[in-house]
């Protein structure tokens, strides 16, 4: 008789059901993880756990939910080449072809073969104490870096490493950060590690203000209002910001981000969703600006910036205001839907460093 665990489902109507599964076998070139910890990402929230928004092979197929976990190697399949039992992991959360163009530049993200499936969406994620994942889909957590750090990685803070590298950041740099949620949040913490000389937040909502300036992240945290594009100007001396990122998703943030950026600055749109109206003119072409989309990141970076955190000394966790267990996962997708706390984490057992 197989054994059995609990795991999360998000039916789409702004709940969570838990439901009793097998716990799976790994195949050829896979492992199973034991999952430590599993944070929630603004992704899930808007297009699964409200409203099933995606459609067709790329929406969500009624999966275990989750797709920023880490956790511990605990069994491994026939075939694997670099990763063993007891290694610690991140699981890369889109498990790509492997061998389209965009894999084989790291970016299993924008696979587009339909055997592309990311965890939590198309195939079975984190929230659960057991994941079956590929091989080729993990990244080694170094003992430095807690299990909250690693799922953190998985998808927000690999998001924003990315995204900062598109654009750079050097000590030269005023950075304005748009939208303080987690991946905000984030981006100000990897900004300031990058050398950033400035830092300049803002956001719609008072607690996340108020979470950035208890941290520390920023020397200037303003809640957004009529004024704000003239308090960054005035604070940069009229001429405006470096690099600018859009972590909102909101028309209104992305306007602010891209006007208050300075001539020849740069500008990374991360935030999903919503629009954005500008003027392409005075906006960008005079002023010579680069806008920057970037969607998550690639293997290879995630793979760097674990490294970079331990040389940091910086744990992503310090970002997760709420911890739950399985059980209450109910709770934890209610609180991250609302929008006013950091980075929520289930977890599954006690952390061990």
């Amino acid at each position: 008789m197989k054994k059995t665990m609990k795991a999360a489902y998000l039916p789409g109507n702004s709940t969570v059901v838990l439901k009793e599964v097998e716990i799976p076998e790994p195949g050829y070139g896979q492992v199973l993880i034991k999952t430590k910890a599993s944070t929630i990402c603004g992704s899930d929230i808007r297009a699964i756990y409200r409203e099933h928004l995606g459609k067709g092979p790329e929406g969500y197929q009624n999966k275990i939910a989750g797709h920023e976990p880490s956790g511990l190697i605990v069994k491994c399949g026939p075939g694997l080449k670099r990763f063993k039992k007891n290694d610690r992991v991140v699981l890369y959360h889109i498990s790509g072809c492997g061998v389209c163009n965009d894999c084989r530049r790291g970016y299993m993200i924008s696979c587009s073969s339909p055997h592309r499936a990311a965890y939590g969406w198309q195939r079975d994620g984190g929230m659960a104490p057991y994941i079956l994942a590929d091989e080729k889909d993990c990244v080694l957590l170094p003992e430095e870096l807690t299990y909250t750090d690693g799922a953190q990685v998985a998808c927000g803070f690999g998001t924003v490493y990315e995204g900062l590298q598109k654009i750079g950041i050097c000590g030269n740099d005023a950075v304005l950060v748009v939208g303080l949620g987690p991946v905000g949040l984030a981006t100000l913490m990897l900004a300031k590690a990058l050398g950033a000389n400035m830092l300049i937040g803002v956001d719609v909502t008072k607690e996340r203000c108020k979470l950035a300036r208890d941290k520390k992240l920023a020397g200037h945290v303003f809640v957004a209002g009529p004024d704000t594009l003239e308090k960054v100007l005035e604070l940069t001396k009229g001429k405006g910001v470096e690099r600018a990122i859009d972590c909102s998703g909101h028309t209104a943030g992305r306007q602010l981000a891209i006007r208050a950026a300075r001539k020849w600055g740069k500008i990374a749109l991360v935030g999903e969703g919503g629009t954005v109206e500008f003027n392409p003119s005075p906006d960008i072409i005079h002023e010579q600006k680069t806008i920057y989309g970037s969607w998550v990141t690639s293997i290879w970076l995630m793979e760097e910036l674990v490294e970079r955190l331990v040389r940091w000394k910086l744990h992503p966790e310090e970002l997760v205001t709420h911890r739950f267990t399985l059980d209450k996962a109910a709770d934890a997708y209610k609180l991250m839907a609302g929008g006013k706390c950091g980075k929520v984490a289930v977890v599954f057992d006690e952390e061990i460093k």
